[in-house]
């Protein structure tokens, strides 16, 4: 089934040392009109530590280019740093900036990270040849003449090990105990003009507990990149931005990171997941399931990563699908997905969300039967079944059948696909309920050349779409083709010779109401940009819970 219109964390990991770590900060005293550096240890885990130094700029000019000298005590040592560039002689280290950070201006903080091992915090500190705790600078040569239009984003020789958010002072929406979940696209910041911050104005960040973003990629059975320029550097505007401020050329995140971090200070209860694979990038689990070591390394690292430290909360693995065919066909059998998700469970730690998004065919001897989804599912969060796609126009003759039923009803094409076989299929293999999330499509699926009002009738080919043929937003049909019926617990409408299937928010409610009468774990949508702009499905979703 395809859940792509492309056709188709940091995660709070447990730490070797229990307990909060309590910052440990060198203080100088930073007197007015001096340039100085306060080194801060952020945590501690007993085999190591993670530390910054703050680089504050109190004189009434802007410092072109700044130099860190200073010495580790005995038995200390830097093992990785960031955002600086740092030589070794003996217990003697030289920080200097990055090229794209030359210029810290009048009353300008600058903050580079490290990880080190042993002996702290480091003696006899000067920058730009002054003590540390504040003198008149020296001006370091520049690095560049002129800041770069886009300057890069650094890469940091290793990855920093994940900190322990603070603890968060909001509470999460009030659907109980249920999950309100759903997928945020980085490719629908383009054309379809759907940013991180239309999630608050339509009202659906109150609205929801978790935010999946898709898609981290999967290149060579790893965790890798999907779009680097949405994911990190893109420059928002203040008026495409969560909090209203524009970003700047040297800020070091930008990019739909730095605007699901803004959204999550905004609300501090809602947790952000990395989704990767999807439909179209499912291709390099099999390679990872080879190697599933390799490959959790590699995501615990990328998810990890100290760029967008505080952006992610966990790891979503969409793969599409283990032992069966998507978009290409897998054969690594069926032990491959429960070997997988635990590899990822053993590197993210107790602490990380670790979640699935899984086939939802019904069917007898179908996917689900392929693959041990149940034997998986102690170390998963919750899983996804994604209950939607069944019947589309990728049968271009049809016959027409309403693309996400909840239930099997008389005459559907294929017996097993409907979101009521799954959940009880997944449930009779052992899978909890409470982990078991129904899954809702904000759009569509359509045909063209239907003359048959009622399902079942058969088509010429796929109804013309705004972005892809025979795929439709919501937001668009509610208007362009209202429903005239419903079969098997969603809508369907046919309008000239075009029919379509889709839920809306009186279907919605029957379908939550399925999912709290079942004790479902709650739902998840695919996915945000086909809502309208004042969110009406996600709040059928979330008051539908209630």
């Amino acid at each position: 089934m395809k859940r792509s219109v492309r056709n188709g964390l940091i995660v709070a990991a447990a730490l070797a040392a229990a307990g909060a770590v309590v910052p440990i900060v060198t203080t100088n005293a930073n007197a007015a009109g001096n340039l100085s550096a306060t080194f801060t240890v952020d945590q501690d885990w007993g085999t190591g530590w993670g530390a910054s130094y703050k680089i504050t700029n109190g004189t009434a000019s802007a410092i072109n280019g700044w130099t860190l000298e200073f010495d580790l005590p005995a038995g200390g040592s830097i093992t990785s740093f960031w955002d600086a560039d740092v030589t070794q002689t003996g217990q003697h280290y030289v920080a200097k900036n990055k090229s794209w950070s030359t210029t810290l201006a009048a009353g300008a903080s600058f903050s580079w990270g490290m990880n080190g091992a042993g002996a702290k915090p480091p003696l006899n500190c000067k920058i730009n040849g002054v003590s540390c705790s504040g003198g008149t600078p020296t001006t370091a040569p520049p690095t560049t003449t002129t800041p770069p239009t886009t300057p890069p984003v650094t890469t940091s020789p290793t990855t920093k090990p994940p900190t322990t958010p603070p603890p968060t002072t909001s509470t999460p929406p009030s659907t109980g105990s249920k999950k309100v979940v759903a997928y945020f696209t980085d490719w629908g910041i383009y054309g379809r003009n759907y940013q991180v911050k239309n999630i608050e104005t339509s009202g659906s960040a109150s609205k929801l507990t978790h935010i999946m973003y898709a898609f981290g990629n999967t290149t060579g059975g790893q965790c890798s990149i999907g779009d680097s320029y949405a994911d990190y550097d893109k420059a928002f505007t203040a008026a495409e931005s969560v909090d209203g401020v524009a970003d700047t050329w040297d800020q070091p995140l930008r990019g739909n990171f730095n605007q699901l971090k803004k959204l999550k200070a905004k609300h501090p209860g809602l947790k952000v997941i990395w989704s990767f694979g999807g439909w179209s990038w499912s291709a390099g689990f099999t390679q990872a399931a080879a190697n599933p070591t390799a490959f959790a390394n590699s995501c615990y690292n990328l998810v990890n990563d100290p760029r967008w430290a505080g952006v992610f909360d966990g790891i979503d693995i969409d793969w599409e699908y283990p032992n069966a065919c998507g978009l290409q066909c897998d054969a690594s059998g069926p032990n491959s997905f429960k070997s997988l998700i635990a590899a990822v469970r053993a590197k993210f730690g107790s602490s990380a969300l670790v979640t699935a998004a899984i086939t939802a065919d019904g069917s007898n001897g179908g996917k689900i039967d392929l693959a041990d989804y149940a034997g998986a599912i102690s170390n998963l969060d919750f899983i996804d079944p994604m209950t939607y796609d069944y019947f589309g126009a990728f049968n271009a003759q049809g016959p027409t059948a309403p693309h996400s039923p909840l239930t099997c009803y008389s005459g559907i094409p294929t017996a097993g696909f409907c979101s009521d076989a799954a959940i009880q299929k997944l449930k009779s293999k052992g899978i909890p309920a409470s982990k078991l999330l129904l899954g809702i499509g904000f759009y569509g699926r359509g045909w063209t050349g239907v003359t048959q009002d009622a399902p079942g009738g058969t088509a010429t080919g796929a109804a013309p779409g705004t972005y892809e043929a025979g795929i439709e937003d919501y937001k668009v049909l509610k208007n362009s083709c209202p429903s005239t019926g419903t079969v098997g617990g969603t809508a369907y409408a046919k309008c000239g010779n075009n029919w379509w299937s889709y839920d809306t928010p009186s279907t919605i409610n029957s379908k939550m109401a399925y999912a709290k009468q079942q004790s479902l774990g709650g739902a998840f949508v695919w996915e945000l940009s086909g809502d309208t702009s004042n969110g009406e499905l996600m709040t059928a979703v979330s008051g539908g819970l209630k």
